[in-house]
């Protein structure tokens, strides 16, 4: 086991690593018999690592428990993880090499195939993990007590569950939500799970199991139900050039969990995670574009045709002469 030093993590990401070999900018999908070449690649730490990578970019002290094992590319991972100054808990495991995933990105959207095997069951890398105010956390049916636990003292969990790679999306995977705050899908998972026609009644079905639901709609921005407070709020996306989606839910979900951290409304934190995702999604390589949180004000600068400017007026509010939003919320208990 691993750890880096560094400040008191207020963010906790945990779940699957893999390393993510990007090519963004394809013109079409290959072909048996072909090799095509795109100058827009990327590689780096996936999975779980898009949330921590996101987060820890906008300067938020975020933490990262995973499985590692021994091989070369888990080493790649840790020394790019300890460059990102993410304090990584890392579990090595001789009897298991870190997964691999390929992303190959056309037609507005990217394919991907893994090589490997998936990680043990998340609990059993869990009980070293910090006591942080927001948790981002690949939940599985392991987990639940101590999301639970987590929950009663003042950590907010933000729920990803993943594909569904059998294609059969029964809502009963879904009682693994108990406990967490917020639960992220993307508008085909939100709908397969709920069983519902459109994106806002699917938000609306899943604020029932979580106090927030953000269903992600690509191009088409996000709809978020606040079961708390009753608000729900829609939000456009912001106008970019496409280049490559990979890790863009992740990247997003990064950026709205650290967002938790500020004093900011439902509405401006869903923006504010939009922002984070198109930036990203701008740039080849995945999570290993996301943006730094000094970049976004000159980035909107640069792009004025992005987003009406009254949209992120209170980002530039937040961020004058170098103000710092991440420090609004409390710490959970010891």
């Amino acid at each position: 086991m691993t750890a880096a030093s560094g400040p008191t993590p207020r963010l906790l990401t945990a779940g699957q690593l893999f390393l993510d070999l990007v090519f963004a900018d394809l013109a079409d999908a290959p072909r048996l018999g072909e090799e095509h070449w795109t100058p827009a690649f990327g590689w780096g730490p996936g999975g779980i690592a898009n949330y921590a990578i996101a987060a820890a970019r906008l300067g938020v002290p975020t933490a990262l428990t995973a499985d590692v094992g021994v091989d070369a590319f888990s080493h790649l991972v840790r020394e790019r993880l300890t460059d990102e100054g993410i304090a990584a808990d890392l579990h090595e495991r001789a009897d298991w090499n870190l997964p691999v995933t390929t992303a190959l990105g056309y037609g507005g959207d990217r394919a991907l195939v893994t090589g490997g095997r998936p990680a043990a069951p998340l609990a059993s890398v869990l009980a070293t993990a910090p006591v942080t105010p927001v948790a981002a956390v690949h939940i599985d049916a392991s987990v639940s007590d101590w999301v639970r636990e987590r929950a009663a003292r003042g950590t907010k969990v933000f729920a990803d569950i993943g594909w569904d790679a059998d294609e059969n999306w029964d809502p009963d995977v879904l009682s693994v939500l108990d406990g967490c705050h917020a639960f992220l899908p993307n508008e085909a998972e939100a709908r397969a799970y709920t069983r519902r026609d459109d994106a806002r009644a699917a938000a609306r079905a899943l604020a029932e199991r979580v106090p927030l639901s953000v269903v992600t709609r690509g191009g088409h921005g996000a709809i978020a139900v606040d079961s708390s407070t009753g608000e729900e709020i829609e939000v456009g996306a912001v106008r970019i050039d496409f280049l490559d989606a990979t890790g863009a839910g992740d990247v997003f979900g990064g950026a709205l969990a650290a967002a938790e951290l500020t004093a900011w409304a439902l509405r401006e934190r869903v923006d504010f995670a939009t922002l984070v995702a198109a930036v990203t999604v701008s740039r080849p390589g995945g999570a290993a574009a996301s943006p730094r949180l000094d970049e976004l004000v000159p980035w909107l600068d640069a792009h004025p045709g992005a987003a009406d400017p009254a949209r992120f007026a209170f980002l530039r509010d937040a961020l004058h002469d170098g103000a710092f939003p991440f420090d609004a919320a409390p710490t959970p208990v010891p």
